[in-house]
């Protein structure tokens, strides 16, 4: 049986009613939501709060990517929504991974309050091999990309990664069953790819070693959201 607290979906949408209405549908059913770019530009912060009213889970997925000094401003920004996990890209470099975990230090010291999980993201689930091959002009595996983004993340001192299934149990061996990995590209039978090409099953990803799955339209498409996500759990 799965554990439903472990399962966060995605809130991919641009308006916040669309995002409560799946919200309210799995309410006793699912607490912990992701807000990524799109919502969170769309309605700025007054989902985040919302979200917190109901006593929801927040991951914030807007990935970070800048000097470190902008991304240290930009982190200090988004504590005020206490956010309980959120996402910087590990290709910014270990300098800036560290000038984010100093800004969550900071805050969750002078507020005296438990500081989010801050998780490097690898190399995107949308992004393939052969891709990946015409974005580098030397050879190099994505695995190995992953691999070294993941050792550079836990050595700035972050609490995990987000990467694809086929990188969870290597991740797991290199950085520590304590190094939490947040997997997306999650798919049940039958359910489009949309734009991901690294995917899994949830509960392949579980076996794998995966401490969060992230399932988006694959719920949130369906009319009847929380019986899609109830079949997982029994």
């Amino acid at each position: 049986m799965m554990d439903p607290g472990r399962i966060i979906v995605a809130l991919d949408f641009s308006k916040k009613e669309d995002a409560l209405r799946i919200v309210n549908q799995l309410e006793g059913v699912i607490d912990f939501y992701k807000v990524g770019l799109e919502l969170f530009l769309s309605e700025d912060g007054e989902i985040l709060r919302i979200l917190k009213k109901k006593g929801k889970k927040i991951f914030l997925d807007l990935k970070f990517h800048d000097i470190p000094n902008t991304v240290y401003k930009a982190v200090k920004s988004i504590l005020q929504y206490e956010i309980d996990m959120f996402t910087i890209h590990s290709f910014g470099g270990t300098e800036m991974m560290k000038k984010a975990l100093l800004a969550v230090k900071e805050h969750s010291y002078k507020e005296n309050i438990l500081p989010p999980k801050i998780l490097g993201v690898t190399v995107l689930t949308s992004i393939d091999e052969r891709e990946l091959k015409e974005l580098i002009s030397f050879s190099v595996s994505r695995e190995t990309i992953v691999k070294n983004l993941a050792i550079k993340a836990k050595e700035a001192g972050l609490d995990g990664v987000v990467a694809g299934a086929s990188s969870i149990i290597t991740i797991k061996e290199l950085c520590g069953d304590d190094f939490l990995i947040v997997t997306p590209g999650i798919r049940l039978k039958d359910s489009d790819l949309y734009d991901q090409k690294i995917v899994t099953n949830p509960k392949e990803a579980f076996d794998l070693g995966a401490d969060y799955i992230v399932i988006g339209r694959a719920v949130t498409s369906n009319q009847n959201p929380g019986e899609v996500l109830k079949k997982l759990f029994t």
